[in-house]
C-alpha cells in the first residue's frame, strides 16, 4: 500500500527510465553523424577553400593592391600614388557615363523586361496549341551566345547594309547610322538587351507559375472573380518569391554586362554605350592602365557586394 502511495497520480515508474534512455540515444546517434560527415569535410573542404583563394580572394585582395600605384602591368608595381585612382575615377566623365548606363539599364531591366516576360509567361503556361513552340522562340535569344548576339545586332543596325537601313529606304526615309549617333545608340543597345535577356526571365516565371495550385484559381472561378483579380490575388502573391529572385538576377546582371556590348559597340561612339565592366576593359586592358582599372574593379565589386548581399538581406530574407 505505500509503495502504491509513493506514486504521483497518472504517472508510470517506466516513463522516467525510458526518457533518461533515449537521451544518450540521441546523443551517440549525433556523434555517429558527426563522425560519418567528419571524413567528407576532410577530403573536399580543403580543396574548395583553396580553389576559392586561389580564384577569388587572392585577386580580389590584388585588385586592391594594384588600384594604390600607377602600373602598367609590366614590372613590379613601384610608383605608390595611394587613392589617386579613384580620385581620377570619379572625375572622369566616362565612368559617370557607365555608371548611368548601368543605371538605365537596370530600370529597363525592371520597368519593360520583366513584366514583358511575365506577361507571355502568363500567356504560354496554359496547355494551349503551340505553348511550346512559343516558349521556344522566346527562349532562343537567351541560348545565343552574347558575343554572336551583338555580332548579329550590329549588322542589323549597320546603316549600309543592315535590316534597318533596308527597311528606312523601303519606306522612303533617311538612312539612319544608329550606332553611330550617340544619343540613340544606348536605346539601340537597350533594345537588344531586353530582346537577349527576357526569355531567361520568362521560363523562371513558367516554372513559378506551374508551382502554383490550380485549385486556387478553380475556387477563384466560383466565387465569379476576373481575370484581373485571379492575377492580383492569386498569381502575384505566390509567385512574389520568383519575382524576387528574378529582380535579383536582373540587378546583378546588368551590372556584369559585358560581352554583348564589345562586338555590339565597343563602348562607343564617344564612350556613350559603356558600362562599367566595359569602361575597365577598355581602360585597363586594352590601353594598359591596369593600376587605374584595377580602381574601376574594386569600386564595381562594392557595388556588387553591397547591392547583392543588401538586397538578399532585405527582400530576400524569408526566400
Amino acid at each position: 500500500m505505500a509503495q502504491a502511495t509513493s506514486l504521483a497520480p497518472g504517472k508510470s515508474p517506466l516513463v522516467e527510465p525510458a526518457a533518461q534512455s533515449r537521451a544518450p540515444a540521441r546523443r551517440s546517434g549525433g556523434l555517429r553523424n558527426i563522425g560519418r560527415t567528419w571524413p567528407v569535410l576532410v577530403l573536399f573542404l580543403p580543396p574548395a577553400i583553396l580553389l576559392f583563394t586561389l580564384f577569388v580572394i587572392l585577386p580580389i585582395g590584388e585588385a586592391g593592391w594594384y588600384s594604390l600605384f600607377d602600373w602598367s602591368g609590366y614590372g613590379r608595381p613601384d610608383e605608390f600614388i595611394g587613392l589617386k585612382n579613384f580620385e581620377l575615377l570619379w572625375r572622369s566623365g566616362a565612368f559617370r557615363t557607365a555608371l548611368t548606363n548601368n543605371g538605365l539599364i537596370i530600370v529597363i531591366s525592371l520597368a519593360l523586361q520583366l513584366p514583358l516576360a511575365l506577361w507571355l509567361a502568363t500567356l504560354v503556361s496554359h496547355r494551349i496549341p503551340g505553348a511550346t513552340v512559343f516558349r521556344l522562340i522566346f527562349f532562343l535569344p537567351y541560348v545565343l551566345a552574347d558575343v554572336a548576339a551583338g555580332l548579329i545586332w550590329r549588322f542589323i543596325y549597320d546603316g549600309d547594309y543592315g535590316l534597318v537601313a533596308s527597311i528606312a529606304s523601303l519606306l522612303g526615309f533617311e538612312t539612319p547610322y544608329v550606332l553611330a549617333d550617340r544619343t540613340i545608340a544606348i536605346y539601340a543597345v537597350l533594345a537588344v538587351i531586353v530582346w537577349k535577356y527576357f526569355g531567361f526571365h520568362m521560363m523562371l516565371f513558367i516554372a513559378g507559375l506551374q508551382s502554383i495550385d490550380k485549385s486556387l484559381y478553380e475556387a477563384a472561378d466560383i466565387d465569379g472573380a476576373t481575370g484581373w483579380q485571379k492575377f492580383t490575388n492569386v498569381t502575384l502573391p505566390l509567385l512574389s518569391p520568383t519575382i524576387r529572385l528574378s529582380v535579383f538576377f536582373a540587378v546583378v546582371g546588368s551590372l556584369q554586362l559585358f560581352d554583348m556590348i564589345m562586338p555590339l559597340t565597343g563602348g562607343g561612339p564617344s564612350n556613350s554605350t559603356q558600362t562599367m565592366v566595359t569602361f575597365l576593359y577598355t581602360y585597363g586592358i586594352t590601353r594598359m592602365k591596369v593600376g587605374f582599372g584595377s580602381a574601376i574593379g574594386v569600386v564595381l565589386f562594392v557595388i556588387c557586394v553591397t547591392l547583392a548581399f543588401g538586397y538578399r538581406r532585405i527582400f530576400m530574407k524569408n526566400d
